[in-house]
C-alpha cells in the first residue's frame, strides 16, 4: 500500500503542479484585468480599433431546454461549487401558460435538480445568492399578493416568503449587500427598487424614480430588470430604455444620486461584472423578447463605452442573462422566437484582448 501511496504521489505532483500553474495564471489574468479596468484615465482612453483578437471565445451550449414544457431560462446565479442556479419562467409573452415556472440548479457534471416549481401563471425571475449561501428567487405572481414577492428557500428546501410585494409590482432582479444584510429587489412595472432584511420582513420603497420606469407604449412594458450590488452601490438596467444606471449607497443606508453608466442599449437585461473588484459589465440585450433590437452580449467599460462581444452568429436567441467566474462567461438563452432554442452557453474570457480594449 505504501509503494502504491508513492508511486501515485510521484505522478500527482506534476498533475498538482500543472493545476496550480493554470489557477494562477487565470488568477494573475484576472488581477491584472481588475487593476486596469476599474481605472478611470485607461478606461475613458478606449475609442475603438484593434482589441487584439475576440474578446469572447469558445462559445458552446451547456445545457438545452424544453420550450414547450415552460423551461425558459431568464436569471443566473454561477456558485462557488461550479454549479449553476437558474430561474425558469414557465411562461412568456407569446407562449401558452401552461407551465408552472422552475428553480434549477445545475452541477457541474451537468446534473439537474428542480429546487422549486410555481403555479401556472406565474413567472420565477431573478434569483441571488447571499454570503452564507442562502438561495433567494423572486416569484412573479400577476394579481396575487398572496404569492407575489421575494422567497427564500430554507435549509431544507422549504421556501418561505421574506419579502410580499403589492399584486401589480413585477419583482424581477435582485441583490444582496452582505454587508448591512439587505435584500434589493428591483420591480419592473412600478420604476421601483425595494429593499427588506434578508431575513424577512416588510418591503419598502427604496427608490422610485423616473430612470427605473418603464414605457406603457413598449409591446414589453418593462422598466428596472436587472439588478447586481457591486463596490457599495447598485447598478441596474431599464429594459424599455436601454439604460445601465449606478446608484450608490450612502453610509446611511439611502439612494445617492443616480448615474447612467451607458445608453443606447435596447432590450438590456441582466447583467454581471468581470471580477468583485472590477466594474467591468458583461449585459445582455434581449432583442428578440420583443423584436426591438438585436440579440447580443455587450462588454460595457467604466466610462460607458461598450462593444458586442457575442451575437446571433454565435447562438444567442432571446439572451437574458450572463455570470462570470474566472474566465467562464455564462449566458441564458429563452429561446422566445422560432424554432425555440432555449438553453445554457459558456464562453472564454479573452484577457488580453479585454484589456487592450480597454487601453485603446
Amino acid at each position: 500500500m505504501q509503494q502504491q501511496h508513492q508511486h501515485t504521489a510521484r505522478h500527482s505532483a506534476p498533475t498538482a503542479r500543472r493545476l496550480l500553474r493554470r489557477n494562477v495564471g487565470i488568477a494573475l489574468a484576472v488581477t491584472a484585468a481588475a487593476a486596469v479596468l476599474v481605472s478611470a484615465p485607461s478606461a475613458s482612453a478606449w475609442t475603438g480599433g484593434s482589441y487584439g483578437g475576440s474578446v469572447v471565445t469558445d462559445v458552446r451550449t451547456a445545457a438545452t431546454f424544453d420550450f414547450a414544457a415552460g423551461e425558459i431560462p431568464e436569471n443566473i446565479t454561477a456558485n462557488p461549487d461550479g454549479s449553476v442556479t437558474l430561474s425558469m419562467l414557465g411562461s412568456c409573452a407569446v407562449c401558452e401558460r401552461t407551465h408552472g415556472p422552475e428553480l434549477m440548479r445545475i452541477s457541474p457534471s451537468g446534473e439537474r435538480t428542480v429546487l422549486v416549481t410555481g403555479q401556472v401563471g406565474e413567472a420565477i425571475s431573478g434569483n441571488a445568492r447571499g454570503s452564507d449561501g442562502s438561495v433567494y428567487y423572486a416569484l412573479w405572481a400577476p394579481g396575487n399578493a398572496a404569492r407575489n414577492g421575494v422567497y427564500k428557500l430554507l435549509g431544507d428546501g422549504t421556501p418561505q416568503r421574506v419579502a410580499a410585494l403589492p399584486a401589480d409590482s413585477g419583482p424581477n432582479g435582485l441583490a444582496v449587500d452582505p454587508a448591512t444584510g439587505t435584500l434589493y429587489i428591483a420591480d419592473s412595472l412600478k420604476g421601483i427598487i425595494w429593499s427588506v432584511p434578508v431575513s424577512g420582513g416588510s418591503a419598502t420603497p427604496w427608490l422610485t424614480d423616473a430612470a427605473l420606469a418603464p414605457i406603457p407604449t413598449e409591446a414589453l412594458p418593462i422598466g428596472a430588470n436587472g439588478l447586481r450590488f457591486h463596490n457599495g452601490a447598485l447598478w441596474v438596467s431599464n429594459f424599455n430604455k436601454g439604460t445601465l444606471l449606478r446608484v450608490p449607497i450612502t453610509p446611511a443606508g439611502v439612494p445617492g444620486p443616480i448615474r447612467q453608466v451607458a445608453g443606447g442599449l435596447p432590450n438590456i437585461d441582466d447583467l454581471s461584472f468581470l471580477t468583485p473588484f472590477s466594474d467591468v459589465v458583461f449585459a445582455a440585450q434581449n432583442g428578440s423578447s420583443s423584436n426591438n433590437g438585436p440579440d447580443r452580449v455587450v462588454v460595457i467599460y467604466p466610462n460607458g463605452t461598450y462593444k458586442p462581444v457575442l451575437t446571433g452568429a454565435d447562438g444567442l436567441a432571446s439572451p437574458s442573462a450572463t455570470a462570470v467566474r474566472g474566465d467562464r462567461l455564462y449566458i441564458t438563452d429563452g429561446g422566445v422566437p422560432e424554432p425555440h432554442d432555449p438553453k445554457l452557453q459558456t464562453a472564454r474570457i479573452n484577457f488580453p484582448a479585454l484589456l487592450a480594449g480597454a487601453a485603446h
